[in-house]
């Protein structure tokens, strides 16, 4: 199997956030899954928005305490940042919607029961989150809960969203 990208080994100075950066810069690959609303969601459909994939399953406490968190900046940021969860768990449709009616959450939960696309962005431990710039390549990666209220939570959503052009020549 090939990995869908190759990541650098240190996490990314300037976010203080624990991202990690990807050696090359590749599209994230596409997907199409059913969410809880019952629509097809893929990955194209939030071309144009910066875009922050979260897979988290119900059994995750930090998963439980994150996703309020990134709920919150989806509404602050709506226009320029979507924020979409993909759910790990397996057959436990009812669950997932008890757990995001406690918490609160209503940015899209897309089901990934066969785990398909869990698979095919490498997912070894929960929460991880890919950060996916407004043309749909990756940004970055965190692996563990983030407190996404913090100082650098929010340079880092301002560098998604508004990423400064590198110049190759200097």
């Amino acid at each position: 199997m090939v990995m869908a990208w190759v990541m650098s080994a240190q996490a990314d100075p300037m976010s203080g956030f624990g991202v990690v950066r990807p050696k090359v810069n590749k599209p994230a690959p596409a997907f199409s899954l059913v969410g809880l609303d019952g629509l097809r969601h893929r990955l194209s459909d939030y071309r144009g928005k910066a875009v922050i994939l979260h897979f988290w399953a119900t059994w995750c406490t930090a998963c439980r305490h994150e996703m309020p968190q990134l709920a919150a900046l989806q509404k602050q940021h709506e226009s320029d940042l979507a924020v979409v969860g993909i759910n790990v768990d397996r057959g436990n449709r009812a669950g997932v919607v008890r757990f995001m009616e406690q918490i609160h959450v209503d940015f899209p939960c897309l089901l990934d029961a066969a785990g398909e696309v869990r698979n095919r962005y490498h997912i070894r431990a929960l929460p991880t989150s890919y950060l996916i710039g407004r043309d749909g390549r990756f940004v970055g990666r965190m692996i563990g809960g983030r407190d996404w209220r913090s100082p650098a939570a929010g340079k880092l959503i301002d560098d998604l969203m508004h990423p400064k052009e590198v110049n190759d020549d200097e």
